[in-house]
């Protein structure tokens, strides 16, 4: 039942990984780094990097930015002209039971349109936010390109398809702000949900709160200050035919702290066929405006994001888990 959702959960610490390990001499080091990627992207669905190469300046100019942002008043924020269509306040039921509910406010930037200038850039108001995104989504759209590319030479298959579809122009920032929860502990910061893309990168602050499911359990993740997220999205967990997995996470809402966390959403073109070069394949071709269209309807329809299943050739979730624990 959907009340197994808010039940309290053990803190684990995810695997730990040193990426600088891959530039190094020593070539049994540098495989054993490529096999701890690819064991947790295929056990956990997501991991921490540390020694990314991105600098803890940037990363405090992002955040502070981050800050400004979210302390400006709503009206603020909602009617500015450039910000609005990217701007959510979620704090109000997507469904019919408590369970649907986030209380979560977000700032979801293309990164095509934070690069462009003139009316198709946040406006003067925001002009540092926009710099120092554009710069902070470039750097993390480099390691998400050098990890897909690990990710996909481990499977035998060709480095391209990454290089070729996905890059910082057709990726995305998101800026998240948890305030203080009035309604903790019966509404969630997000709902659990699976990421629709190739990989997410997550810089979270201290606060905590971040939940995954883990053998049909929900298991809470230690935030680590010197490290960043991973986690496999649907799209790769489609393109790897199932050997990747996208994992069903959350946030808890918190009564005491606010949080704040930034994510970095790898993505191709909204036309990329997205097929799988393994045999027998898992789950049909597909787009990622085609999996868009179907997640909406879906919303609308249940109130959840169901995800892969729709695409699956059985029209079976490959990892029945997620779905019957919740059934």
């Amino acid at each position: 039942m959907y009340g197994c959702r808010k039940v309290a959960s053990e803190e684990f610490d995810l695997p730990l990984i040193d990426l600088q390990k891959l530039s190094s001499s020593n070539e049994a080091e540098r495989q054993a780094c490529i096999n701890a990627i690819t064991t947790a992207s295929s056990e956990w669905g997501f991991f921490q990097v540390v020694k990314h190469g991105i600098s803890g300046e940037l990363v405090g100019r992002m955040r502070r930015e981050q800050g400004k942002f979210f302390e400006m008043a709503c009206e603020r924020k909602s009617n500015c002209k450039t910000v609005n269509d990217c701007y959510t306040w979620h704090g109000s039921p997507n469904g019919s039971g408590s369970e649907n509910k986030s209380w979560s406010q977000s700032l979801h930037l293309p990164l095509s349109t934070i690069s462009c200038g003139g009316d198709h850039a946040i406006d003067q108001h925001f002009t540092s936010l926009r710099l120092v995104t554009e710069e902070f989504g470039a750097v993390m759209g480099k390691l998400a390109l050098s990890l897909a590319r690990i990710l996909a030479e481990k499977l035998g298959q060709s480095l391209e398809f990454f290089s070729e579809n996905s890059n910082e122009r057709t990726s995305f920032v998101r800026l998240n702000h948890y305030p203080l929860c009035p309604l903790w502990p019966e509404v969630l910061g997000l709902v659990p949900h699976t990421d629709g893309d190739f990989l997410t990168i997550l810089c979270q602050d201290q606060v905590g709160g971040l939940q995954l499911m883990k053998d049909c359990k929900w298991i809470s993740i230690m935030p680590n200050p010197e490290a960043f997220i991973v986690n496999i999205g649907d799209l790769f967990q489609a393109w790897s035919n199932g050997v990747y997995k996208s994992v069903e996470h959350r946030v808890m809402s918190n009564p005491t702290a606010e949080r704040h966390s930034t994510a970095f959403f790898f993505c191709p073109s909204y036309d990329t066929p997205i097929v799988t070069p393994m045999q027998p394949p898992l789950y049909k071709e597909f787009t990622l405006r085609q999996y868009m269209k179907q997640v909406e309807e879906d919303l609308k329809q249940t109130g959840r994001k169901t995800g892969l299943s729709r695409f699956h050739v059985e029209n079976v979730a490959p990892n029945s888990c997620n779905n019957d624990c919740f059934s």
